[in-house]
């Protein structure tokens, strides 16, 4: 009830007048059934803007740091990521990996959209970095369709560090929905789970026109870390 309430009363209004995103491959997006939703992440508001411009409701594999907040700040970030169906995950591998897979297949299960950030984080440039394999996991565990999704002018108006938004129009890009099929039953054969990974990035990089660094955008985070300051 308050993820509706949220969206067609309260926040989605305000970013709508704020933002005014504009929407390409509306017919790209199924009108029923499961499917992923496989976005570029350049911004914080990645998160909220899509939700606005989708009709059905949509749920996000959200790192935990988010729910994790202290005082106000927290407790507020926290609030409105649960209300936006924002899902807690643990990115330390291992089990922890496991459990954020079985979240995400448990919302494809009930019919839901899923969003997921290939690249496991925000990119520290506007670049579209490698993907990570999960995604190619829970399609093919999830037997989904799988729409490749830009966020474009979301970096623009909050980069990595900013807290106060700029106020400037953003755009999101669908592209042709993915079949993997083809590949059922091969969920466990990390060639294929690569293959799959690397071609939605492909698609991925069409869609937005973003240069593509071929290495995993926390390698380049812990490479700028690294430098003298």
């Amino acid at each position: 009830m308050l993820y509706w309430v949220l969206k067609n009363l309260i926040v989605g209004p305000v970013l709508t007048a704020v933002f005014r995103p504009w929407v390409v491959g509306r017919e790209n997006v199924p009108t029923s059934g499961p499917v992923i939703f496989a976005s570029n992440h350049v911004s914080f508001i990645d998160s909220v803007i899509l939700p606005v411009v989708l009709d059905r409701r949509i749920s996000f594999l959200a790192k935990s740091d988010y729910f994790t907040g202290r005082g106000l700040k927290g407790w507020a970030t926290k609030t409105a990521f649960g209300a936006l169906g924002q899902l807690p995950i643990d990115r330390s591998g291992g089990k922890a990996s496991e459990a954020s897979l079985r979240t995400g297949l448990g919302v494809l299960a009930r019919g839901e959209q899923l969003g997921i950030y290939p690249e496991g984080t925000r990119s520290p440039d506007g670049r579209l970095y490698r993907g990570r394999t999960g995604v190619a996991r829970m399609v093919l565990e999830g037997r989904v369709t799988v729409v490749p999704v830009a966020m474009v002018g979301t970096r623009e108006v909050m980069k990595i560090g900013q807290h106060v938004p700029s106020i400037k129009r953003v755009g999101v890009v669908f592209g042709k929905p993915l079949d993997f099929s083809r590949f059922e039953g091969l969920e466990s054969d990390r060639f294929i789970l690569r293959s799959v990974t690397d071609e939605i990035m492909h698609e991925l990089r069409g869609v937005s026109r973003q240069e593509y660094a071929d290495i995993y955008a926390s390698s380049m985070k812990e490479q700028r870390a690294a430098l003298p300051r």
